[in-house]
């Protein structure tokens, strides 16, 4: 069988944890996988993994033999590259996970931007309120929004998330709205269970705060935390990505606009950069284009809503 294919597997079965996963990821069948994995001990005349029905793990001859087989592939790929592979047409499966809200404001529309460039690529978008685990639920590239980044993981920064404090011009209305970050502990806060739930911190000019918040309701998906504010249950603190076109068109209006919530990294993160297939190595590329730069492409409109709406407020 191909040497080389059979060194891919090998990889593949050692960094995403079994033979399913390395073969789903590699866009054959388990069974075909297992044939390459016999095919290259017989090759190498040594045994290179202990297989049980819940764990895979490398044998003294599978160590040595991972090491050589990642530096021929790396060779092979830095070979393709210079002989002209860019115009080789990425094809395959991608496992992408993402939070529901950045999937839906952005990524799922983007997705389909690099499918129709694509046409022999799919993708699974999977969308949960969690970090995942790549291994364990067969992910090849998960978009996160932290500043603390598991360090097991590759990681590549592709800009950064803002997030602003906003109401519903009814809430404003009814309500008023507070001057001074301290005055929002007098107002109800509709909070997010993982990012917001007791406490904000704001910054400005140097200076941040950390403030108390409390509220009626919360919620561990953002678009809810963003329907209930609509619904003038309160203040929220949410992201730029999820709220331009509500800020743009007036159905929210920025609180304490002159403090700006703590900025997070939207990362990609993956499990090796040593053996990537194609397809993803590409998407990767996408995804850094698409929001690469100073600014996020959703937050140009806004800062000029925001400087004007400042001004005159």
């Amino acid at each position: 069988m191909d040497r080389f294919t059979a060194m891919q597997v090998f990889v593949a079965v050692t960094e995403r944890g079994s033979v399913t996963a390395a073969a789903e990821a590699l866009d054959m069948s388990r069974a075909m996988a297992s044939r390459y994995l016999e095919s290259l001990e017989h090759w190498l005349g040594a045994r290179l993994l202990h297989r049980t029905t819940r764990r895979i793990a490398l044998t003294d001859a599978g160590h040595e033999a991972l090491a050589r087989c990642r530096q021929m592939l790396d060779l092979a790929d830095e070979v393709q590259l210079a002989a002209g592979a860019r115009g080789v047409e990425p094809k395959g499966r991608l496992r992408i996970a993402t939070s529901q809200s950045f999937a839906q404001a952005w990524l799922a529309e983007a997705v389909a931007e690099f499918l129709e460039d694509h046409p022999q690529a799919q993708v699974e978008l999977l969308v949960l309120e969690r970090a995942v685990n790549l291994v364990e639920e067969r992910v090849d590239l998960a978009v996160r929004i932290t500043n603390q980044l598991d360090e097991a993981l590759v990681a590549r920064r592709l800009c950064s998330c803002r997030s602003v404090l906003c109401a519903s011009p009814d809430y404003a209305k009814r309500y008023g709205v507070p001057h001074t970050p301290e005055m929002l502990a007098e107002h109800a806060c509709v909070a997010h269970s993982y990012v917001s739930r007791s406490e904000i911190r704001l910054r400005r000019e140097g200076r941040s705060v950390t403030v108390p918040v409390t509220g009626k309701l919360s919620s561990n998906e953002t678009g809810v935390v963003r329907m209930a504010t609509l619904a003038s249950a309160g203040i929220a603190m949410l992201p730029t990505y999820f709220v331009a076109d509500d800020l743009r068109r007036g159905r929210l209006v920025p609180v304490l606009p002159a403090w700006e919530p703590e900025p997070l990294g939207i990362h990609v993160v993956y499990l090796s950069r040593r053996y990537q297939p194609l397809l993803l190595r590409v998407m990767i590329d996408f995804l850094a284009d698409r929001l690469g730069g100073d600014t996020a492409p959703w937050d140009r409109d806004i800062a000029i809503d925001r400087s004007i709406r400042t001004e005159t407020s």
